[in-house]
C-alpha cells in the first residue's frame, strides 16, 4: 500500500474543525453514574496449569455496563507479594481475551496485567467469553453499527463503560499499586484505551494506544472502504438518509473528543500506509492531547504498525513512566 493520506508534515498539525457535542461530558457522567449504582464485584480465581511456571494467572470476572458480567485475565510474576504497577489491555476488533499464554509479556517484564474481554466479540481471530446483553435493531455484520441510531443504544457505550470498570477492577486487586495504572491496546484496543484514559483520568497514569481505531469517524468512513470502518459506509449505503443521525451518535464515541480530556502521559504509534486506521485519523486524536506525549511513526507499515519493535518500545516506556 503506497502513501495515500496527508504528508507527515501536515499530519503533525492536523486538527479537523469538529467539536464534541455540547453535552458530551454530561452524557458520559450520566452513563458512568448509572453503572456505578451496580457493585463492581471483582473476582480473581487462580488458574492451575503447569505450563505457567514464571507467572501467576487468575480468571477475572467483574461487573461492567449496568452490572453485566465481563471476563478477563489477571497475570503477575510468579511469587509476587508486592503492589505492582499494572497495565490494563484492551483487545483488537473481533478478538476476545483468548488464553492467558497470549498475554504474558507484561508480567514477564515485572508488571501486573489485567486483560479485558470485549463483550460480544471473540469469534474472529481469538476466542472471547463475554456476552453483549442488548437489543439494538438492524445492523451490518460486525459491531460498528450495532445500535448506531442512538447514543443510548450504541455498542461502544457499553464497551467504554466496561473499560472504565476494568480499571477499577485492576485497582481493587490487592497486589496492584492503584497509583500506577496504564492502559494500552492496538487498533480497537487502542481506541478503547483512549476513551478509558479520558473517562477514568484520575486513575490512569499512562496511555499507550497503537494504530488506534475509533477516531475521526467522518474522515475514516469517507477515506477508506476497508473494514471495520467500511461497515458504517455499507450501513449508510443501505439505510439511505440516516447519515446525519449516525454521525451524531458516533460523535459521542470519537477518540478525538476523548483525547481532549486525557491527562495521562501518552505514547501513540501510527503506520503511514495504514488503510485500516488512516494516519490522519490517528493524528486527529493525538494532536488534541495536551499532556506530555510521543508518536512512534512507521513510514512503510500498514496496520501492523511497529510490530515487535513497537512492543519493545512500549514496554520500555511503561518501565520508565510507571
Amino acid at each position: 500500500m503506497p502513501l495515500f493520506d496527508l504528508p507527515l508534515e501536515h499530519l503533525a498539525t492536523y486538527h479537523p474543525n469538529e467539536q464534541a457535542p455540547a453535552d458530551f461530558d454530561a452524557f458520559w457522567s450520566t452513563t458512568l453514574a448509572e453503572t456505578a449504582a451496580f457493585p463492581l464485584d471483582p473476582t480473581f480465581v487462580p488458574v492451575e496449569d503447569p505450563i505457567y511456571q514464571m507467572v501467576q494467572v487468575q480468571d477475572v470476572t467483574f461487573r461492567g455496563y449496568r452490572g453485566q458480567p465481563v471476563r478477563g485475565w489477571f497475570i503477575e510474576p510468579v511469587g509476587n507479594r508486592e503492589r505492582l504497577p499494572c497495565l490494563v489491555t484492551y483487545i483488537g476488533y473481533g478478538g476476545g481475551r483468548s488464553l492467558p499464554l497470549d498475554h504474558l509479556l507484561p508480567a514477564v517484564s515485572g508488571f501486573a496485567h489485567l486483560v479485558m474481554d470485549t463483550r460480544g466479540q471473540g469469534s474472529v481471530w481469538s476466542p472471547g467469553d463475554t456476552d453483549d446483553e442488548a437489543l439494538c435493531g438492524p445492523q451490518i455484520p460486525g459491531f460498528m453499527t450495532r445500535g448506531i441510531r442512538s447514543r443510548e443504544t450504541y455498542y461502544y457505550r457499553r464497551v467504554f463503560t466496561d473499560a472504565v470498570r476494568a480499571i477499577a477492577a485492576a485497582a481493587a486487586h490487592p497486589r496492584v499499586d492503584a497509583a500506577r495504572i496504564g492502559v494500552t491496546g492496538g487498533s480497537q484496543g487502542g481506541g478503547i484505551a483512549i476513551a478509558a484514559a479520558a473517562l477514568a483520568r484520575s486513575q490512569v497514569r499512562l496511555l499507550m494506544p497503537d494504530v488506534p481505531f475509533l477516531c475521526h469517524y467522518r474522515r475514516a468512513v469517507r477515506l477508506v472502504d476497508t473494514m471495520p470502518y467500511g461497515e458504517i459506509g455499507q450501513f449508510l449505503k443501505t439505510h439511505r438518509g440516516l447519515a446525519d443521525q449516525a454521525f451524531q451518535t458516533l460523535a459521542y464515541f470519537d477518540g478525538m473528543f476523548f483525547a481532549e480530556r486525557v491527562t495521562a502521559r501518552s505514547l501513540f504509534s501510527v503506520g503511514l500506509m495504514d488503510n485500516i486506521c488512516p494516519p490522519s485519523t490517528v493524528y486527529a486524536a493525538y494532536n488534541r492531547i495536551s499532556a506530555p506525549k510521543e508518536m512512534a511513526v512507521y513510514e512503510f507499515n500498514n496496520h501492523e504498525g511497529g510490530g515487535p519493535f513497537q512492543t519493545q518500545r512500549r514496554m520500555g516506556y511503561a518501565r520508565q513512566h510507571l
